[in-house]
């Protein structure tokens, strides 16, 4: 395939990094693209977990954590820039059909109403990420979206940046498929997101150029 032009958008698709790829922060990693067009790029690493796990993370903001599913999972790396910020992404939020049990009364379908949190990305294709804290409040009142990864920091791209890292085989591209993110072991991601492209680890250092 051609190597990606500017007029190429990998929103909601994944960086693997190329063995190649030896920066500290990068190697090995698999990046969540959010954003990605002529004035660059914004994404967030999905298998580099910190010590801090969200149980911790709530603490930390002096809040209860309300979901048990949640106690234990990691705060991930998302890359080297706001690294004191907080980044939730998570599925994308719509409220639920609600229907009175009354015979006379009428369905009202919401699901088309906007995210509830004040500070959304949503992601085109994708999910959708969040950086204000009234979605960690909805997670401790045993809320919010029901599968989320949170970060501490993003990683970043000037305009023609990506591109050229792409042009000289620092990453493989793929559609980002959120089981991998959401639900894969962490250990087993950048297997997973290889697999994506019929690629294993093994074959890297044979082959060259993008998918």
């Amino acid at each position: 395939m051609p190597a990606p032009t500017d007029s190429v958008n990998l929103t909601n698709h994944f960086l693997i990094a190329m063995p190649s790829l030896r920066d500290a922060t990068f190697a090995h990693s698999v990046v969540y693209l959010c954003e990605h067009g002529a004035h660059g790029a914004l994404g967030l690493m999905i298998n580099k977990p910190s010590d801090m796990d969200m149980q911790g993370l709530f603490q930390r903001v002096d809040l209860s954590l309300g979901r048990a599913d949640l106690t234990r999972q990691p705060v991930f790396h998302g890359g080297p820039v706001q690294t004191e910020r907080g980044f939730v992404l998570h599925d994308v939020m719509h409220t639920e059909v609600l229907q009175s049990t009354h015979p006379a009364s009428t369905v009202v379908d919401m699901s088309d109403d906007p995210t509830p949190y004040a500070c959304t990305l949503t992601i085109p294709g994708g999910l959708e990420m969040t950086t204000s804290r009234d979605v960690l409040e909805a997670l401790s009142q045993g809320a919010g979206p029901r599968r989320v990864l949170v970060t501490l920091g993003y990683a970043a791209w000037e305009g023609g940046q990506l591109e050229s890292e792409l042009a000289a085989n620092t990453w493989l591209t793929a559609p980002a498929d959120p089981d991998v993110i959401f639900d894969a072991p962490v250990a087993e991601r950048y297997d997973r997101a290889l697999g994506l492209l019929g690629v294993h680890a093994a074959m890297l250092s044979r082959e060259t150029g993008h998918a």
